[in-house]
């Protein structure tokens, strides 16, 4: 009987103990897939708080407090130098360059696309978070290391194939299936937001989609900013069901403004949308699934045309 279960055990967890498992590219996609939007939402949580026109400078707080770290509190001397001759004196730009790359990797990764640029931009924002705070006190170092490896890993990874657009350009996800998930889960988020915002419809900001507890978060959205949400979903969901491109070129479209609107107000005016940078990134999120999945029907055509003179000659 104990060698029977002992049998049993080994040929039960024997993927697991084996020393080279075989290949199984289906299930390593899904997990780098799950690695990347991990990613992308963990970027997407991180520009809320990211805000312009000087990010902290005149309060002393928020990015300019975090990255004034490399000079209180030193993890490599000629860093701190760089931080503190180049950077400080000109920290407002520095802020628009840090919430451009940081709103385009959790775009990317969230979406898929051009994965391994994405991973490459994010593996060089790790380093460079990890330079200025990895010292500073609460912070624990090795999460700044784990982040740069978890970067350089996608680097390496077909981690688009899955539910990205990268496999929608590659033929191995179907537009239609990324363009209805990214539909739901865009009207689901502004239906939400839309019934949370009666309450106070038009507020300077919206309610908060998330909570700081889980590091986690979907954007802020007031009622115009849910409706267009809804719409722009409304939009991706016709264009992808009825393989039309005029709905999907229209939720591009609604959704870039939509992000540009809120770039252009917050830190300066009340946004109309009642969002912040995170609720910026979503839109953006939703146009970059609609730009791509609009051209994929006429790159399928080409494709088609090519095999058939292919075959002609």
């Amino acid at each position: 009987m104990p060698s029977s279960i002992g049998t049993i055990a080994r040929d039960k967890l024997g993927w697991a103990l084996e020393p080279t498992p075989g290949d199984n590219a289906r299930a390593q996609a899904v997990a780098f897939a799950v690695l990347r939007i991990l990613l992308g939402l963990m970027w997407l949580y991180n520009v809320a708080w990211k805000r312009a026109p000087n990010f902290g400078q005149d309060a002393g707080n928020g990015l300019f407090k975090f990255t004034s770290y490399a000079v209180e509190y030193p993890v490599l001397a000629p860093y701190a130098w760089i931080t503190d001759h180049l950077i400080l004196p000109v920290f407002p730009v520095f802020g628009w360059v840090v919430l451009i790359a940081e709103t385009a990797l959790a775009v990317l990764l969230l979406t898929g696309t051009y994965v391994r640029l994405a991973a490459l931009i994010g593996l060089a924002q790790s380093v460079a978070i990890g330079l200025s705070v990895a010292y500073a006190p609460e912070e624990w170092p090795w999460a700044y290391f784990l982040m740069a490896g978890a970067h350089m890993v996608l680097i390496f990874a077909a981690a688009g194939r899955i539910l990205g657009t990268d496999g929608v350009r590659a033929g191995t996800t179907s537009p239609r299936t990324l363009g209805q998930v990214w539909a739901a889960l865009t009207i689901l988020v502004g239906a939400v937001s839309l019934v949370r915002s009666l309450s106070d419809p038009f507020a300077a900001r919206g309610p908060l989609l998330g909570d700081s507890d889980p590091s986690l978060s979907l954007g802020a959205y007031n009622l115009i900013g849910s409706v267009v949400l809804i719409a722009v979903g409304v939009l991706l969901l016709v264009g992808v069901r009825s393989t039309m491109s005029r709905p999907l070129q229209a939720a591009a479209v609604l959704g870039v403004l939509a992000a540009v609107s809120l770039h252009a107000q917050l830190g300066f005016t009340d946004p109309i949308l009642g969002g912040n940078p995170t609720s910026a990134a979503v839109f953006l999120c939703a146009a970059v699934v609609a730009l791509i999945v609009g051209r994929a029907p006429s790159q399928a055509a080409r494709l088609d045309a090519s095999a058939r003179n292919e075959s002609d000659h």
